[in-house]
């Protein structure tokens, strides 16, 4: 029984020397405290990571562990970004995200076209230009639309199907030009100004 007792009173006596805080002290961190060794405490629930019961309900942390029962582990630096301290200088980190102490933001396929990878709300996301939009910033965006099927290959550019033009796939294309004033208002049509009709407004009227 003494020999426990004082295998107990060294392995106190060397972590006080090695640095080490009392997990159910309310004291700063760093300030020097009055060390009162009791044989018979009792810390229920149990002192963790090596911690030693040095009174009844009051645990003397090994170092890298803090709290009532020593549960939890401390790094230093803290984990950035949402990250997890599993053990002295070891975090766990959230999806997308890693390096030593959760610093770095990895986007799963990158970001394009200038997208810059940042943690948003504790996930990994590609922040991109003006001009692009998408999970990773691969969707162009033409602001002024693209319209009648068209579809926006490049900042401001629309590709259009063959029977429209222009910069938002707005000007029809009649593949026989409407005639006499006539305009094209649909593909292959025609909108005549008076007196002229037909197809492609070839016909005059006569109005007598």
């Amino acid at each position: 029984m003494f020999n426990q007792s004082f295998s107990l009173l060294c392995m106190a006596m060397m972590a006080l020397l090695t640095g080490v805080c009392l997990g159910g002290s309310d004291s700063p961190r760093g300030v020097s405290l009055p060390f009162v060794f009791d044989l018979n405490a009792v810390c229920d629930p149990p002192c963790r990571h090596a911690g030693i019961c040095i009174r009844n309900s009051t645990c003397l942390c090994s170092r890298g562990y803090e709290g009532e029962t020593c549960q939890y582990a401390n790094c230093e630096p803290k984990c950035k970004n949402g990250g997890e301290c599993l053990r002295p200088g070891k975090c766990r980190c959230p999806p997308g995200l890693g390096g030593k102490y959760c610093e770095k933001v990895a986007c799963d396929g990158g970001c394009w076209n200038g997208g810059e990878c940042v943690a948003v709300n504790l996930q990994a996301k590609c922040i991109c230009p003006s001009s692009w939009t998408g999970s990773k910033c691969q969707e162009a965006v033409c602001p002024q639309g693209c319209q009648n099927g068209g579809s926006c290959v490049a900042p401001g550019i629309c590709s259009c199907p063959e029977t429209w033009l222009g910069g938002a796939c707005h000007i029809a294309v009649c593949k026989k030009p409407c005639l006499n004033g006539g305009k094209c208002v649909s593909p292959d049509k025609c909108r005549c100004r008076s007196p002229f009709s037909g197809p492609q407004c070839e016909y005059r009227k006569n109005l007598f």
